[in-house]
């Protein structure tokens, strides 16, 4: 123990380009932490090592540099996989293979070292180490206003192993979301760091957590009486065959087929008791299908007997001549009556283009932005929230406040991002979303993954990556709403504020007087 503290000093004091790559090691291990992996025995072993560095910078612009290279690694290993979409393109951006996630982390690691810097003023002790937490948490959530915003893997996602022990550490996103599960990360990877009261609070905050959760999930029990039976298409198309254009109609007959294969399973399941629902990924309808008058009909046709269909499709708006990508909902018996759905949170670089980028990367002139999350009352059939891909990863922004649905659509195509960690963690940000509103969630995915969870976060039906096939279940019901549901992300807001405040307290009154007592013992001046 004593030999690795010593290691653990030794690259703490480092300086220069020395301390850069510490930090940038140090942040490439924390992204293991991240689904598929989750391994969060890295986290106190690289945040811990942030923290040393902070308190042996050169001051606060020395700890800025520290906290932003630490985030320059995190970024770069838990974005790598968005090369895959670039590689898609390789023809005319070969060159951006190797820049596309250190340019994200370029642009995030900034957040990162505003915290660090600014921790750096408050007196070195436990009271920085809280202030460190609440800033951490608070610049991570800043995140939603980078460009369109750019949320992805919160450090509380951290928690959501497979199976049993994810869905008992996930339980309390319902109370304080995923931020306050950040919140609550930092300050447990710091606990090596503390006193021995402060590592005795944190193995106490632990127990607390592991127990509430289990509580709260082995409580609630789901009741299956008001959502439908959902028939998720997966027709796992490779995105080349999507751009080529030149596979449109075997794609459109492919869906067609695993459609109407779907809703007899569906109408077979359900019985007399349940609505049944079919969902198409995003983009899967191979052209534009409000404006396909023979189409429509034809989709009606192959799922025959169910109450809609939700296709992913985009359209074209004559009247500001702009690309949305939308999601329609059809209705028997002719698909006459649809009800639309913009996508309004756009990816950057992906559906949109910064206009500070001196090159153009974004097919055509990009897509336009829909008004915001609503509330789709199709008749017969309870009302459900639809989400656009990328949309379900805003913690706190997936629901209509005033207009609350009993279920979520999240149609996605991950295809852009391969067989990588990118489609897991999109999978891992819709689980969480169920939590923290107590609304179950259905998720049709062109390539996977395809899936159903419960109120409690808690999957109940899966179609895995790679595969083509429907996925047949009934949506459970919704669970009352959540206190995160109903107050969203002030919750986690005031709690890094309090906690923030109480570290300062602290390293102000107390933890300044332990560190002048240490530098003269004598009572003499420092």
């Amino acid at each position: 123990m004593m030999s690795l503290y010593n290691l653990y000093m030794k690259l703490a004091r480092l300086h220069g380009w020395r301390a850069d790559l510490a930090m940038l090691l140090a942040g490439g291990v924390y992204a293991l932490a991240f689904p598929p992996l989750h391994a969060v025995v890295v986290l106190p072993v690289a945040f811990c090592l942030l923290a040393l560095a902070i308190d042996h910078a050169a001051g606060w612009r020395g700890a800025a540099r520290r906290g932003f290279m630490f985030a320059m690694g995190l970024y770069t290993v838990g974005l790598y996989w968005l090369m895959y979409a670039i590689l898609l393109r390789a023809d005319d951006f070969w060159w951006l293979v190797p820049l596309a996630s250190p340019g994200c982390a370029l642009i995030l690691a900034p957040l990162s070292a505003l915290s660090a810097g600014l921790s750096r003023l408050v007196p070195r002790g436990t009271g920085r180490l809280m202030v460190l937490s609440a800033l951490w948490t608070l610049t991570d959530m800043a995140r939603v206003y980078v460009f369109s915003g750019f949320p992805w893997n919160p450090p509380g996602s951290v928690w959501e192993f497979p199976g049993l022990a994810g869905d008992i550490m996930i339980q309390p996103a319902a109370w304080i979301g995923v931020d306050g599960l950040t919140l609550l990360t930092c300050i447990v990877a710091l606990a090596p760091l503390y006193g021995r009261m402060g590592r005795w609070a944190c193995l106490v905050l632990m127990v607390a957590w592991i127990g509430y959760g289990a509580v709260r999930f082995s409580s609630i029990h789901d009741t299956y009486l008001h959502n439908p039976e959902i028939v998720l298409v997966q027709g796992n198309v490779p995105e080349t065959d999507k751009i080529a254009g030149n596979s449109d109609v075997a794609i459109f007959r492919r869906y067609l087929a695993l459609t109407h294969q779907g809703v007899a399973q569906g109408l077979r399941q359900a019985g007399a008791t349940r609505p049944v629902v079919f969902a198409w990924p995003e983009s899967a309808f191979p052209g534009l299908l409000l404006e396909d008058d023979i189409a429509r009909p034809m989709i009606m046709r192959a799922g025959q007997g169910a109450a809609a269909g939700i296709i992913g499709t985009v359209r074209w708006l004559e009247d500001d001549h702009h690309w949305r990508n939308s999601m329609v909902a059809l209705m028997p018996p002719d698909a006459a009556g649809t009800m639309v759905y913009d996508k309004a949170h756009l990816v950057p670089f992906g559906e949109y283009q910064p206009a500070f980028l001196p090159f153009h990367v974004v097919p055509g002139e990009g897509m336009t932005p829909g008004p915001g999350v609503r509330t789709w009352h199709l008749p017969g059939i309870a009302p459900v929230g639809p989400l656009i891909c990328y949309e379900v990863i805003f913690s706190g922004q997936v629901a209509d406040p005033h207009d609350r649905p009993d279920w979520l659509m999240n149609s996605t195509n991950d295809a852009w991002y391969g067989n990588s960690a990118g489609p897991r963690q999109h999978l891992a940000a819709v689980r969480l979303r169920a939590v923290e509103e107590g609304l179950p969630v259905a998720r049709a995915a062109n390539t996977g993954i395809s899936a159903v969870f419960d109120g409690r976060g808690h999957e109940l039906a899966r179609l895995g990556w790679d595969r083509q096939g429907v996925l047949v279940h009934a949506v459970p019901d919704a669970l009352p709403c959540t206190f995160f549901g109903r107050y969203g992300r002030l919750v986690p807001l005031l709690l890094a504020g309090v906690m923030g405040l109480c570290g300062l307290w602290r390293g102000i009154v107390r933890d300044r007087t332990i560190w002048k007592k240490r530098a003269c013992p004598s009572g003499g001046s420092v």
